[in-house]
């Protein structure tokens, strides 16, 4: 299904290109953040639009396909923001499922890139989507949840956060 550019997402935390606040990375490994998932506003849904669904990935990770810090999907098609710290609430705040991690959890998961791994990108991305439901629970991986989206995405918009630790 083709998308189109008609929705438009943006934070109040962080703008397109910017680096990530303190309040939104991870408190583990070695990072000192405080987890909060940015807040994320979106607009411009196209006709046809029945739920929503955010992800927040890094292909800047030293693995071969990234890193998948949020997976949030069967979003109710009249709510258009998660709060600041939506991530570690119960269905993010709003109803939604919350999908498993490569942190593995089912929760936001801040930016901690490897110590000296140079700058990261963190793809925040909303989904409209033509069904109400995926059909899957929060088991649901990253890769799933794209594979079940391929023919349901009606339109997508993106901010990319950056975030790195100096060596």
């Amino acid at each position: 299904m083709e998308t189109k550019t008609t929705l438009a997402l943006t934070s109040d935390v962080f703008r397109d290109g910017q680096t990530m606040p303190m309040s939104a990375v991870f408190d583990g490994f070695g990072c000192t953040g405080n987890n909060r998932s940015p807040d994320l506003t979106w607009s411009g849904a196209p006709t046809g639009t029945q739920s929503y669904a955010v992800t927040i990935w890094d292909p800047d990770a030293p693995t071969t396909v990234g890193f998948v810090h949020w997976v949030v999907f069967d979003i109710p098609a009249d709510v258009v923001s998660l709060a600041e710290g939506a991530g570690s609430q119960k269905g993010a705040g709003v109803g939604a499922i919350q999908g498993y991690t490569d942190f593995g959890f089912n929760a936001y998961g801040g930016p901690c890139p490897p110590v000296g791994h140079g700058l990261h990108r963190y793809y925040h991305t909303v989904y409209a989507l033509d069904v109400e439901k995926l059909g899957l629970d929060e088991s649901a991986t990253y890769a799933l949840f794209r594979y079940m989206i391929r023919s349901h995405t009606l339109a997508t918009a993106e901010i990319v956060g950056t975030y790195g630790r100096p060596a």
